[in-house]
């Protein structure tokens, strides 16, 4: 326990993380070895008070730190200024003159100024909330810590639902990563862990609640849009999926529909994040690689030409020529591995089981991954004590190099992170008990 409490004050007393890149790295790790300790020799002698009070110590020390391994709480505060002067930052990006007026400090420091929120309304309302604060990048990592606090308390009911020690949600409370995203960098993921975890409490045990974990899930996708992914495979695991279904898209409709409505369409900052976006992907970095070297894509553009010359409709066949590249493809592959992931899991029965295997796939098949994106899959690795996805979550951080010091990802960085994590998974079973 004092090694991980050391390392976190450690981390606080160095302060600006990007500054010191290589001794964050060193501080995480001591955090970590002293995580792994305390949690396998406490795990299952230990209270629930206990759990509780040292998760707040751990968050606590870490909120003064400056958001420098990630610029989201700028955006946050941004968007949040934007709401509360009544602008629709669906429609307006940062640069938008009609913001002029807002523009501060932070709006210099902030990046992709040129793209629009990408976050749905129950995230917005929490950013709205924070900006009122007098320190608004403390208030949105305050908030942001009292929600997930929550969620660990609901992981601790989990874990006893399901006959297991309440200690055994130590693995994800007491996660250095968790901590350092959640208080540290004050990441909205936050919000859409805890929305999750009571979904899958209120499907779990021998009364399931549809209408409440229908309400819970809407949550979940109106904090980050990642629970759609989930909302059939819990609705069969409601054991009521009309219930269900009707609570959660009913309520999300109710909030979207006003989006799409004053944008015209799926909002345009979205748009481009799923075109645009692409940072450290487990099976995308290598694919798209592997498929530009095989020269695939002029065989692509040579099946289009013939397609033209058989149909005779040129102008319709060129307005796809702009996306044949490999990057577009393997994200339309890995989209269909993905399908065929989520078609297999539809039936899986265990609501842990299942989220951790569903998000999971994810995660493996995505584009983008960043080290707060871990915590989608967390709490259920750590209800499964999952080798795999724990370990992860100590090598994510080292993601962050190639961000900090501007060198390439691939291959060195994607390998020492990926490598050891897909030899663990072939041996990892995501299992209660």
């Amino acid at each position: 326990m004092l090694p991980l409490l050391v390392a976190h004050l450690a981390l606080l007393i160095n302060y600006d993380l990007a500054r010191r890149p290589y001794l964050t790295l060193v501080l995480l790790a001591v955090a970590f070895l002293g995580y792994v300790r305390a949690a396998t020799r406490l795990e299952d002698r230990i209270s629930v008070p206990f759990i509780l009070v040292i998760a707040t110590l751990l968050r606590f020390i870490l909120l003064p730190l400056p958001p420098t391994l990630s610029d989201d709480t700028l955006r946050y505060v941004w968007d949040g200024k934007v709401v509360n002067a009544g602008f629709n930052p669906y429609l307006l990006a940062p640069e938008a003159p009609e913001l002029e007026s807002l523009r501060d400090e932070l709006w210099e420091q902030m990046p992709h100024q040129e793209v629009q929120t990408v976050y749905p309304p129950l995230a917005l309302t929490l950013f709205s909330s924070a900006s009122w604060l007098p320190r608004p990048l403390l208030g949105v990592k305050i908030l942001l810590c009292l929600v997930e606090l929550a969620g660990c308390w609901l992981l601790i009911l989990l874990a006893r639902r399901l006959g297991l020690p309440p200690g055994r949600a130590v693995w994800y409370c007491w996660n250095p990563t968790v901590c350092l995203e959640v208080a540290g960098m004050g990441h909205i993921d936050a919000m859409l862990v805890t929305a999750m975890i009571a979904t899958v409490l209120l499907l779990t045990g021998p009364t399931r609640r549809a209408l409440g974990a229908g309400s819970a899930a809407a949550a979940g996708v109106l904090a980050k849009l990642v629970p759609l992914i989930a909302l059939p495979m819990w609705a069969r695991q409601s054991g009521r999926p009309t219930v269900f279904l009707a609570a959660a898209l009913g309520l999300v409709a109710l909030a979207l529909l006003p989006v799409g409505v004053s944008v015209g369409g799926v909002p345009p900052g979205l748009v481009t994040y799923g075109i645009s976006w692409e940072f450290n992907g487990p099976l995308y970095e290598p694919l798209w690689r592997l498929l530009d070297q095989l020269d695939l894509i002029d065989g692509v553009k040579g099946g289009l030409s013939q397609i033209k010359q058989w149909t005779g409709h040129h102008d319709f066949w060129n307005q796809f020529y702009p996306y044949v590249y490999p990057q577009l493809l393997a994200k339309i592959v890995l989209a269909g591995v993905f399908g065929v992931c989520f078609l297999l899991n539809l039936r899986q029965p265990h609501p842990v089981i299942g989220t951790g295997r569903l998000l999971g796939s994810l995660i493996l098949c995505a584009a983008t991954i960043y080290p707060w994106y871990l915590l989608w899959v967390l709490p259920w690795a750590a209800l499964a004590r999952h080798r795999a996805w724990l370990t992860l979550s100590a090598l994510i951080t080292i993601s962050y190099l190639p961000q900090v010091l501007d060198v390439p990802l691939f291959p060195w960085f994607y390998l020492a992170i990926w490598g050891p994590f897909l030899l663990l998974l072939i041996s990892s079973k995501w299992t209660i008990d």
